[in-house]
């Protein structure tokens, strides 16, 4: 799950070079931090035992909710086009399910 955040946080990135500048402070500011958030808090809990790290996994599963309502802001913007957006929402979704299945299997 860390590997598909981490491939989720890239191609956000490379996205983000396509944005208007002016959104550099506002939305893709905020898509950047929700992409990275569900990268960070992964890595955050993973050193600490079941119950701590199955907090992280919630605030990384919140991230991606997130990033995910961001991406139909871009779209309706008209920043990204259908085609990137089901990407990246196909991307996101394994994650979710990834994360809610490790996280289903911690005591």
């Amino acid at each position: 799950m860390w590997k598909l955040g981490l491939e989720i946080t890239n191609d956000v990135s490379d996205m983000l070079l396509d944005f208007p500048k002016h959104e550099r402070y506002d939305l893709s500011s905020q898509i950047m931090r929700c992409s990275v958030s569900m990268l960070s808090n992964i890595a955050e809990g993973s050193p600490r035992i079941d119950k701590p790290f199955s907090h992280f996994l919630d605030i990384s599963l919140g991230s991606s909710f997130e990033l995910g309502t961001q991406l139909l802001v871009a779209k309706h913007r008209q920043y990204i086009n259908n085609e990137l957006l089901k990407k990246l929402e196909d991307k996101i979704e394994e994650f979710q399910r990834m994360t809610m299945g490790f996280q289903n299997g911690l005591s």
